[in-house]
């Protein structure tokens, strides 16, 4: 997440929460009303006890700096430009600060029986914004470190709850807002890829209309007449013709879905966009997610695999590609009429120092932890077998 100050126009209007794009906005603001609540619970105590300290006038001079400090802060959260690290931690060691100044202000046996003058609710407030800027943590920690600075102070450590349940209920808030704010973010960021996602499909779905009536036309037209013309035409026609049918893939390809900040990629657009006259490709009609830098690395193994297929199989062998998703594992497989392979040719390509099968399509596919494997005979064609494992993918569920 970007921890930097959140750009904002009219600050005014980001007080009112009208220009904040932070997704913890709305909880920034919360915290402040709850800031704000602890502040006169604080001033009440400090009202109530302040006769029985020792030194009474230092400590409302305190509680005063201690006000300001948390006007400061409120400033900074609501505006967005105190929504840092080094921010948060300065309310973090100040409130530390202010409860270790107790031992100054205030007798042992008062301590004793008493919480910190800066009441811990009021501290509360310094855990809570490193909940909301770090997520659980983050609150956890500052949680700790509020809740050891009163165990020092009271100079005690204790493990009855039941009596003192301070530091558990400041953890678990802390916690509990940290969990919450950061499921906040996540959801932001993939309602802004989903977002971006319509946005891109959108103008693709305008693009494809304006090829669809310009380009693509022009094509059809030239690859018309030129086998009508015959000739030396033919040939550009014929290129007319392929051209068309690649350009009429490409803009009705669908595009690749993306998950989790773009973690997992759909395999079949990748396998779809490799079809030609002679290659034949066959995928799911769902989408078959899959790590990104694998899915690259599959299409790279069919890449060079259909590269063989036109450089040896012949000019008249075509190829079969199918892709099936079996849940655990993902097969591709491709298989061509062409010429095959004679016995003994691919260990006989290695010798002589030619490793373009085994590192491009074996070495590539079993450093992702799968198999590829080969069945070819002389005038049977080739078939190669390419399996991966499936890896995590509970974003195909979404």
């Amino acid at each position: 997440m970007d921890r930097r100050a959140l750009p904002a126009a009219d600050p005014t209007a980001l007080w009112r929460g009208l220009d904040d794009a932070d997704p913890v906005g709305p909880m920034w603001r919360a915290a402040q009303i709850f800031r704000l609540v602890a502040f006169v619970y604080a001033l009440g105590f400090q009202v109530a006890i302040n006769g029985d300290l020792e030194h009474p006038a230092v400590t409302w001079i305190l509680f005063a700096v201690l006000t300001a400090a948390n006007v400061w802060w409120t400033t900074g959260y609501l505006a967005g430009f105190g929504r840092r690290r080094w921010f948060v931690a300065s309310e973090v060691i100040v409130s530390a600060a202010m409860m270790l100044s107790t031992e100054f202000v205030a007798s042992g046996q008062w301590i004793a029986d008493n919480q910190t003058w800066p009441t811990t609710l009021w501290m509360t407030n310094a855990a809570l914004s490193a909940a909301l800027l770090g997520g659980a943590r983050w609150g956890f920690a500052a949680a700790a470190v509020i809740g050891l600075t009163n165990y020092y102070v009271k100079g005690e450590f204790l493990l009855n709850f039941g009596r003192n349940a301070t530091a558990i209920l400041l953890a678990a808030a802390s916690i509990a807002l940290g969990m919450a704010a950061s499921r906040a973010r996540l959801m932001h960021s993939r309602l802004t890829a989903a977002v971006e996602l319509a946005a891109a499909s959108a103008e693709r779905e305008r693009l494809a209309r304006e090829v669809h009536d310009g380009v693509l036309q022009v094509l059809a037209l030239i690859a018309r007449r030129g086998r009508e013309i015959g000739g030396p035409t033919d040939d550009l026609a014929s290129l007319a013709a392929e051209q068309e049918r690649v350009l009429r893939q490409l803009i009705a390809a669908t595009p690749a879905p993306v998950a989790d900040g773009g973690a997992l990629l759909d395999l079949g657009p990748g396998l779809r966009a490799l079809a030609t006259d002679r290659v034949r490709v066959s995928t799911p009609g769902e989408r078959v997610l899959i790590d990104a830098a694998v899915a690259g690395e599959v299409l790279a193994a069919v890449g060079n695999i259909l590269d063989n297929v036109e450089r040896h199989a012949g000019g008249d062998a075509h190829a079969f590609v199918l892709l099936e998703d079996l849940d655990t594992e993902i097969v591709v497989s491709v298989r061509d009429d062409g010429a095959g392979i004679e016995p003994g040719r691919l260990s006989a390509a290695v010798k002589e120092g030619r490793m373009g099968i085994s590192r491009s399509i074996i070495g590539r596919i079993e450093a992702l932890g799968g198999t590829a494997r080969l069945e070819s005979a002389p005038g049977a064609g080739t078939e190669w077998e390419l399996t991966v494992p499936a890896g995590e993918r509970e974003a195909q569920s979404r």
